[in-house]
């Protein structure tokens, strides 16, 4: 719609997980890293958590990406507590049968298929999205399902999930799970000294000029979402609807303050209500001085 007005190849701020558009500031590199480190490391079990829209899916899918030669992975995105069993999930998942297959015959199918790929020379790292939404009993499942890493590593779990997660990782019955725990990074928003630079990767990756949005303008955008990719990204994509309608060839404050407006006075919902970190310093100070 505004692509041409705006010299761009593509939209800049689409809330879509492409990895192209990731930018690993700071906190993003981190939790990059420590997805990296328990792959690479052999670690049993890595968790990454984060708030909603904070780019947790977008570093798994940079993740897939960048997988080494030598790694059979496997993703489940469904975590639905009415979605059957995990087991049949994570069979699916590696292409493997399962339709009309106790558990029991599953476990065994699954275990062979993972000394197969030993045998190959290859290692097993399944990867499961939204993992929020699986109870204790199926986490302890996952525990159990580790357990076939006895002498030699055979499967490794990547569980990403929001911040509910953590908090159920952090109950006492829980302790076996966190235990095995090797590699773990809870994502906060972006840092205020992040924001600009978030928006010029995103307007270059997709062709753009770095300065279509001034310096204020991203500091009210960040401040209103919090720091959140994805709430900035919304508002974002906003503005250059409203700029493009006014026929202007850049965003500024003004801009930003009618879009927001308007979010809070006809929208469905509110970006605003969105909670900045109380101990991200940048959010509040950005907050703080506008």
């Amino acid at each position: 719609m505004f692509e041409a007005h705006f010299g761009l190849r593509e939209k800049p701020f689409s809330i879509l997980p492409d990895p192209k558009f990731l930018y690993l500031g700071s906190r993003h590199r981190m939790a990059y890293s420590m997805l990296e480190y328990g792959v690479i490391d052999n670690a049993g079990f890595t968790v990454i958590t984060g708030d909603i829209g904070s780019g947790k899916t977008s570093l798994v899918r940079k993740l897939i990406g960048d997988i080494p030669d030598g790694v059979t992975m496997a993703l489940i995105s469904n975590t639905s507590s009415n979605a059957g069993r995990l087991i049949d999930w994570i069979m699916m998942a590696f292409g493997l049968p399962f339709e009309d297959r106790s558990y029991p015959r599953l476990y065994q199918e699954f275990q062979q298929f993972l000394v197969e790929q030993r045998r190959n020379d290859r290692r097993c790292v399944l990867i499961i999205d939204e993992a929020q939404n699986l109870d204790s009993a199926r986490l302890e499942e996952l525990r159990m399902l580790s357990n076939v890493n006895v002498e030699r590593m055979l499967l490794q779990l990547v569980v990403v999930g929001q911040p509910e997660l953590r908090d159920l990782l952090r109950a006492p019955e829980m302790r076996q799970f966190a235990q095995r725990i090797a590699s773990d990074f809870h994502l906060l928003p972006l840092s205020r000294d992040d924001a600009a630079r978030y928006f010029a990767h995103r307007l270059t990756v997709a062709g753009g000029r770095t300065r279509l949005f001034t310096r204020p303008a991203t500091e009210l955008i960040y401040a209103y979402a919090g720091g959140v990719p994805r709430a900035m990204n919304i508002v974002a994509d906003r503005c250059l609807v409203y700029a493009f309608g006014e026929g202007v060839s850049f965003v500024g404050q003004r801009i930003v303050r009618k879009v927001t407006d308007d979010m809070d006075r006809y929208g469905s919902f509110t970006l605003a209500a969105v909670q900045p970190d109380l101990h991200d310093t940048g959010v509040a100070q950005t907050i703080k001085s506008l």
